[in-house]
């Protein structure tokens, strides 16, 4: 954990810089000049796994910056660090934040609002040999429906507005950081993720207690749209774990593919993160009986010794599909709920 990353942070930086003021074709240049041949671009349903720039930029990068003209890419969280899954051996770039346009033109079936739109985002970039190699990028698309208007879920037992980033606003960190703060985040997290692992605590603790070995007691869980934002543990155990965990079976982790921090933030992902067996009543939804998915990220705020905050992407539209459930196909037969 003891490792300068600048040099890795200036080449994402550099490489966003180019991204985001290229247009049409010359998206395709700038992801060429900067992504490796042997690279896997992990995104939310439904783009899923792609591996040629040229595609990525032509599924995923050319619709939407035709949908989200004169983009700004609004940055809260800028960090890097070595991934411990694999032992700390490969470096890992993360950027969390929003990226606003004019929403004009259609995109995955959203009709346009020709307002100011915001797609939620958050990217894991694997840097070797100053390329980049692996990205995980996870997106709020519900988000992106509600603001035009669509209702594309029952209403959620939280509240989801344009969500905004770390209460400090120190998460940019451009600079060099002291490694000692990193490893203390790191081990934060760790601690909250074995703690929560064994749901039996719930035989034995209130939830309300449980959660306070790991969080501050005026956390806040930044969830995704369809599940929504709580302040506080006690809202947060009634607006989401507590519903949460009382409506799904045969829970299984799966694990991360990374897991990094540096200062006082830190975060991971996983492809899937957990597979669930939904009993009935998460997001509205009725019992199907059919294991899914979750492709999740977690981004923290650590403060002394415990956790803040949390940002929260969950590929829900991967979730529903696998349960027979099309969102994308539900806004275009109902345009406006």
């Amino acid at each position: 954990m003891n490792k300068n990353f600048q040099k890795e942070k200036n080449l994402v930086l550099d490489y966003y810089k180019a991204l985001d003021k290229a247009e049409g074709d010359e998206i395709s240049n700038a992801l060429k000049n900067y992504i490796s041949k042997n690279y896997i671009w992990r995104g939310f349903h439904p783009f899923n796994e792609l591996s040629e720039t040229k595609e990525i930029s032509k599924k995923f990068w050319q619709p939407f910056r035709h949908a989200f003209k004169n983009m700004q890419r609004r940055m809260d969280i800028f960090i890097a660090g070595k991934n411990e899954i694999d032992g700390f051996e490969s470096v890992w770039v993360v950027s969390m934040g929003h990226l606003m346009g004019l929403f004009d033109n259609e995109w995955l079936g959203i009709k346009p609002s020709r307002k100011m739109a915001f797609l939620r985002y958050c990217e894991f970039n694997k840097v070797e040999n100053d390329k980049i190699t692996e990205t995980a990028m996870f997106f709020d698309i519900p988000h992106v429906m509600m603001q035009v208007g669509l209702n594309p879920f029952p209403p959620q037992t939280a509240a989801h507005l344009v969500q905004p980033g770390p209460m400090t606003h120190q998460g940019l960190l451009f600079d060099e950081q002291d490694s000692s703060e990193g490893k203390k985040t790191l081990a934060v997290i760790n601690f909250m993720v074995e703690d929560m692992r064994d749901w039996k605590h719930t035989n034995k603790l209130p939830l309300v207690d449980e959660l306070r070995r790991s969080w501050k007691e005026d956390m806040i869980w930044w969830g995704p749209a369809g599940i929504g934002a709580t302040y506080t543990i006690e809202r947060y155990a009634e607006q989401h774990s507590g519903p949460f965990r009382a409506t799904f079976k045969d829970r299984k982790s799966n694990g991360h593919l990374c897991k990094c921090a540096e200062g006082n933030f830190g975060g991971f992902f996983g492809w899937p993160n957990l597979t669930l067996t939904p009993t009935g009543g998460f997001m509205g939804m009725p019992a199907t009986g059919k294991p899914g998915d979750m492709r999740v990220i977690d981004m923290y705020r650590r403060e002394g010794d415990k956790l803040a905050e949390n940002w929260i992407f969950i590929d829900l539209l991967h979730f529903w599909n696998q349960q027979g459930i099309d969102i994308l196909d539900r806004i275009k037969l109902n345009p406006r709920n």
